[in-house]
């Protein structure tokens, strides 16, 4: 049975203070957790590690009815190799990922995009899943798993779907994800051999969130790219896959002209905007740049083997 605790006296004079009147709930199976978000359609959040969540509601942009904390749901905890591929459960730690050999050794995109978060002390609390829920546009884990073409596993008390991560975004905080829906974890395909991967990130500093991050992954085959994906984030309302400058790239030898114009081709694919951390034109000019560096270090990657 979920605990719960009835709401508190609203203090808006400290800062430390959650100024809203909620519910909390901390099931103790998922299904006990799918049940309440049915209960509370539209009217509840999930909270994992909280290192979003929390200071939204600090702030009063997030002000639910009910908080339903999934955080003690070991079930969802795990990182395992599969005959399908790698599957990572929604619950864990950022940290986790860092420290994970199977991610550095098979999917290192996804191994620097983690260790390039925040301090220890936010890895340790905030989850993938959590990560990918929260659907900011500069997301680090979201450009790996887009180059990975991961998918993700939502339930509700309706089943389970899977959903394409290229798929997953629909806007500045704005998942699929249906409100009664937890997303459960997310499935890595194994990567081909030959296959290269790198992330990239420019932030004001490193506790911050991205001006600008890049993933890149390439196959290549005797010297000519068969096929290469390119994500970008914080560059649009949503990450983004760089389509024309993956087309652009397919049957060629990566020389130093060719990842030039792949990048050009990249920048003029985002929408970026001016706000409180860069300008539109220098995410654009970034871009380029970062994609440059991200296509030389995952071609390098994948010659190598």
């Amino acid at each position: 049975m979920a605990s719960r605790v009835r709401p508190s006296p609203i203090n808006t004079m400290n800062t430390h203070i959650i100024p809203v009147r909620f519910e909390y709930f901390a099931p103790k199976t998922l299904n006990e957790a799918v049940d309440l978000l049915s209960r509370f359609r539209g009217r509840a959040k999930v909270l994992a590690g909280g290192t979003d969540l929390v200071v939204q509601m600090k702030v009063g942009r997030v002000r639910p009815e009910y908080v339903v904390s999934i955080r003690w749901l070991r079930e969802l905890d795990f990182i395992d190799t599969r005959e399908d591929g790698l599957h990572i459960g929604a619950l864990t730690k950022l940290r986790r990922i860092e420290k994970s050999d199977v991610i550095r050794r098979g999917f290192i995109a996804l191994y620097e995009a983690a260790k390039a978060m925040g301090g220890v002390q936010v890895r340790c609390m905030g989850t993938v899943g959590g990560n990918l829920c929260n659907a900011s546009p500069a997301a680090d884990t979201a450009p790996p798993l887009m180059v990975y073409e991961a998918r993700v596993k939502a339930v509700s008390t309706r089943g389970e779907r899977e959903i394409p991560i290229t798929k997953f975004f629909k806007g500045p905080g704005k998942s699929a994800l249906e409100p009664d829906e937890i997303l459960t974890e997310v499935m890595i395909p194994y990567q081909p051999a030959n296959t290269g991967s790198a992330f990239l990130k420019v932030a004001r500093t490193s506790m911050d969130l991205a001006k600008v991050n890049v993933a890149a992954a390439i196959n290549v085959r005797e010297g000519v790219v068969r096929w290469a994906r390119i994500a970008l984030g914080a560059v649009a309302p949503t990450p983004i896959r760089a389509l024309k400058a993956e087309a652009y790239l397919a049957g060629k030898e990566l020389g130093e002209d060719v990842i030039a114009r792949a990048a050009e081709i990249a920048a003029s694919e985002t929408r970026p905007i001016t706000d409180v951390r860069s300008t539109a034109w220098y995410r654009r000019e970034v871009s380029k740049v970062l994609v440059k560096d991200a296509l030389r270090i995952a071609y390098g990657r994948a010659v190598r083997g």
